[in-house]
């Protein structure tokens, strides 16, 4: 039910804006996360918003920790041995993709590997795979969850 809600909703945009289906496979994998961001950003502000009326200041800081390339690169960890031989490939391309901006604030290693992971969800949207795209970012974030549970345990 809700896939057909997002197709006609592709359809429509396509519609009313008057654009074309182009090949996935032919855009760049920075184009890819280009989209992916986007994507990933609006799943994490639909979680957040979906745990009730909040102010606007705690839902940024939670959205921000879930965003940070950091994290991404954590899930992305986690992700990799769900992955298809297909989906493994768009993530090596936007992983091994040249950026223009530096990584701020995080390393080179989890910059590339969030590029590799916003990539990898943008062409599962561009495919219209809309559940695979929640799949993979249920089962990274419940690894980001255990690993930062891991992390707060106390030494023994």
């Amino acid at each position: 039910m809700e896939e057909s809600i997002t197709m006609e909703l592709d359809s429509y945009l396509c519609e009313v804006f008057q654009t074309e289906e182009h090949d996935i496979r032919s855009y760049s994998p920075l184009s890819l996360a280009f989209i992916g961001d986007c994507v990933y950003d609006l799943v994490i502000k639909s979680l957040i918003i979906r745990k009730g009326n909040r102010p606007v200041n705690v839902m940024q800081k939670e959205t921000s920790r879930l965003v940070q390339a950091s994290a991404q690169s954590a899930m992305m960890r986690v992700m990799q041995e769900h992955l298809t031989e297909e989906e493994h490939a768009v993530y090596r391309r936007g992983r091994n993709a040249k950026s223009v901006s530096p990584a701020k604030n995080q390393s080179i290693t989890d910059y590339r590997r969030a590029t590799g992971f916003e990539a990898l969800i943008g062409y599962l949207y561009l495919k219209k795979n809309y559940r695979r795209i929640v799949d993979l970012i249920k089962t990274g974030l419940v690894g980001l969850e255990e690993a930062e549970e891991k992390d707060e345990r106390p030494e023994e």
